[in-house]
């Protein structure tokens, strides 16, 4: 009863929790299996930081060149550890996802070689990297050149058009794990690894690179332990673990790691310099903590799924096995993606207040929705729900640093279709 009272407070109608707790109910073996894999990867991220001796020592702030960091220098030891990688550069000067995937491709590629991708259409930003659409800077200005190969109907990955690809310009493969701003399937580390099987089986010296946004911590394995070159993400997601202020990683083979160090900094630099400002002891905790913080996320997708299926179509569906946290949810309806951005915002502990409305967000080609009431700015493991205004107006959920914020927040959202009077309670009834 106090629980009930509590969401009272915060906007929740009867009504609409018992949505929410008749679909709990068939959510819990579920829920049991999301645990132990969460329990196995803490338990592997300890490991790594009890082999590489992490102490107090390492959270020393440094200023200047950052020479001889060994607080960094060990946090690098300890990503490349947990994820069965040669090397890693981690740093809070990788100002983003888009920054690290960008750093991985510039270092690795040279001009005249080509990138394939060979799973469709890479996440809207990423396409002012490559050249896709016209940017200063681009791949494409310094004649490195693009092809994709579309993936089949099905989801699944058009082999034969794969192989007639790759030729002796292709340099490197990028393979995005994660669906973006589609609503295709997230591929599973599984999946990946039978593509990079392939693809070296073709031209065995080409260097795969995984988008591992959105996916660390998900299974128990990650790309680099299916023979992954590199992989690379965002701090300020999964692994950040809702701690990390900044910063980003690659992780994988050592020769493509100091390229990529070269890039960042300068060549005859690399990994040798780069303070970390004071903000270590957030990286080593958010990491610590970031397989329980997944976990959460991971169940409020579940549950979102579950709760608009049958109303809405739910990527992937509610049943649907897990290989990132990003639930997407096609409305058809801007109003009804307002709606749900709505409820999302006014259950955020920061800026609840505020209501999201449609903008021109820098690097996307149409006015963008977010909600996103973070303690970081622009954090995608807090509870946050985002997409492009435009057809078939799909919504993209994920986040949520506690399971139970993240189904405050889709209580919410279902609340606001409530009271917009898109839908009823009784419609969501129905479904479960």
């Amino acid at each position: 009863m106090l629980i009930e009272e509590m969401y009272r407070k915060l906007g929740i109608s009867r009504e609409v929790l018992a949505c929410g707790e008749q679909v709990l109910e068939k959510l819990k073996p579920v829920f049991d299996e999301i645990d132990r894999t969460a329990e196995y990867n803490q338990l592997k991220v300890i490991r790594a930081m009890q082999k590489n001796r992490v102490s107090e020592a390492h959270f020393a702030a440094t200023t200047g060149y950052g020479y001889n960091d060994m607080g960094r220098e060990t946090l690098e030891q300890v990503y490349a550890d947990c994820f069965h990688a040669e090397a890693a550069l981690v740093r809070p000067q990788i100002t983003c996802g888009t920054h690290a995937l960008a750093v991985a491709l510039s270092a690795n590629l040279r001009p005249g070689d080509e990138l394939l991708s060979p799973v469709g259409k890479p996440y809207d930003t990423l396409e002012e990297v490559i050249g896709i659409r016209r940017s200063p800077g681009s791949l494409k200005e310094y004649n490195i050149s693009y092809r994709q190969v579309d993936l089949l109907e099905d989801g699944g990955f058009d082999w034969e058009g794969i192989r007639a690809s790759i030729h002796e310009k292709t340099k490197l493969v990028t393979i995005q794990r994660s669906k973006g701003y589609q609503t295709r399937p997230t591929l599973s580390v599984k999946q990946i690894g039978e593509l990079i099987t392939f693809v070296k089986s073709c031209k065995p010296d080409v260097i795969c690179m995984v988008d591992n946004c959105y996916g660390e911590f998900v299974e128990p394995i990650e790309p680099t332990d299916v023979g992954a070159d590199m992989i690379v993400g965002s701090l300020i997601k999964n692994p950040g673990g809702g701690l990390a202020p900044i910063g980003g990683y690659i992780c994988g083979r050592k020769d493509c790691i100091e390229q990529c160090a070269y890039r960042l900094s300068a060549p005859g630099l690399g990994q040798e310099v780069g303070a970390n400002l004071g903000i270590l002891p957030a990286f080593y905790q958010g990491f610590f903590l970031a397989p329980t913080v997944v976990a959460g996320a991971l169940k409020g997708a579940i549950f979102a799924a579950n709760l608009y299926e049958g109303q809405y179509r739910a990527v992937p569906a509610g049943n649907a096995p897990r290989h990132d946290i990003i639930q997407a949810i096609e409305f058809g309806d801007p109003e009804a993606m307002k709606a749900f951005c709505r409820g999302i915002q006014y259950a955020a502990p920061v800026d609840s207040y505020v209501t999201p409305e449609p903008w021109a967000m820098p690097g996307y080609d149409s006015d963008v929705i977010m909600a996103a009431g973070a303690f970081v700015q622009g954090s995608s493991i807090e509870l946050s729900a985002d997409g492009p205004l435009k057809p078939p107006y799909a919504v993209y959920f994920q986040g949520g640093l506690t399971w139970y914020h993240a189904k405050l927040g889709i209580l919410k959202s279902l609340q606001e279709l409530c009271d917009a009077g898109i839908r009823t309670p009784e419609d969501f009834m129905k479904n479960s």
